[in-house]
């Protein structure tokens, strides 16, 4: 198969961790064809099919001078995406305008015939906070909003909280404001920057210090290892962006229940892939764009992840 990731720069990738080196090198092991781009070297003219600027590449299993390209400049080669088997869609947020056009193009090309993982249209419609939305039975006192009155009365009836934007990754932008209320109206003029953004405030959960949960489902099966990210120190983030330490673990009875529900819906829509954030037994976010923590399960557990994608991945192909 001719496989073509939509992704951040190459230069940029730390091998020992990236999942998405994860599935190239599975990919590879298997004969199949890579190149890259990123959502920069889209392009759609009329009478054309979309098309990509690429770079066919080959890894040399060197971790840190990891891949040969063909091509100097990504400009070199114009690759209609309508013939490639798949295309990838693996850019890591910010969800941005740029990101969002880029959907767009991408849907344009699904529509000339080109295979697109995860589909377009539901990385549009499952913004990675907001989604979770749809499934209130399983998530925490959580409330979205532009109004400082509202956060403070929800603060003052949960006591402890969590401030977050919607456009963040990695723990970017996480607040906590506890009892006392210390800082909550700096903090929420902050992130909603005056009542222009809106934002999510959840209720403190404190099963955070076992770990910030990442629960892959793919083609709506769950893998059956989670990966915790414990916060360290005095940080209140677990995620591994964020210093977090990651332990894999047995999904729990709860984990399996929330997954196992949400996994065949999600996989309906057009997600192979899915990153589920669990603390404790509340489901607090859904991720579809990139996905991560490949590695770490599979060195931890010995779990093959990357190849139970690709697996997934041909199926979806046949």
């Amino acid at each position: 198969m001719r496989l073509l990731f939509v992704a951040d720069p190459l230069e940029t990738f730390k091998t020992a961790k990236d999942s998405t080196f994860a599935m190239m090198r599975e990919a590879a092991s298997r004969g199949h064809t890579l190149m890259a781009c990123g959502p920069q070297d889209l392009r759609w003219q009329r009478g054309e099919p979309v098309t990509a600027f690429v770079r066919d590449i080959t890894l040399t299993g060197d971790p840190h001078d990891w891949f040969r390209a063909e091509q100097q400049r990504p400009d070199e080669r114009p690759q209609p995406l309508k013939d490639v088997d798949a295309v990838l869609m693996r850019k890591d947020p910010p969800f941005d305008s740029e990101y969002f056009y880029a959907t767009h193009l991408l849907g344009q090309a699904e529509r000339e015939g080109a295979r697109v993982f995860n589909k377009p249209s539901a990385l549009r419609d499952h913004p990675e906070k907001l989604a979770i939305l749809e499934f209130p039975q399983f998530i925490g006192p959580t409330l979205v909003t532009r109004d400082e009155a509202d956060v403070k009365r929800f603060h003052a009836e949960h006591q402890d909280i969590i401030l977050k934007p919607l456009d963040g990754m990695g723990g970017m932008g996480i607040f906590r404001v506890g009892p006392d209320g210390l800082n909550l109206g700096s903090i929420v003029e902050t992130l909603n920057q005056g009542g222009a953004q809106t934002i999510m405030v959840q209720r403190y959960l404190p099963e955070i210090v076992k770990g910030d949960k990442r629960v892959l489902v793919i083609a709506g099966v769950p893998v059956p290892f989670a990966l915790a990210r414990i916060p360290q120190g005095s940080e209140i983030r677990g995620n591994l962006a964020a210093g977090g330490k990651g332990v894999a673990q047995p999904l729990s009875p709860r984990d399996r229940e929330i997954a196992e529900a949400l996994g065949p819906i999600l996989a309906a829509r057009g997600l192979l892939l899915v990153g589920l954030d669990i603390i404790g037994d509340s489901l607090t976010e859904i991720n579809v764009t990139s996905p991560t923590c490949f590695a770490e399960i599979t060195e931890q557990t010995g779990f093959p992840v990357a190849k139970t994608y690709i697996d997934a991945l041909e199926a979806a192909l046949r």
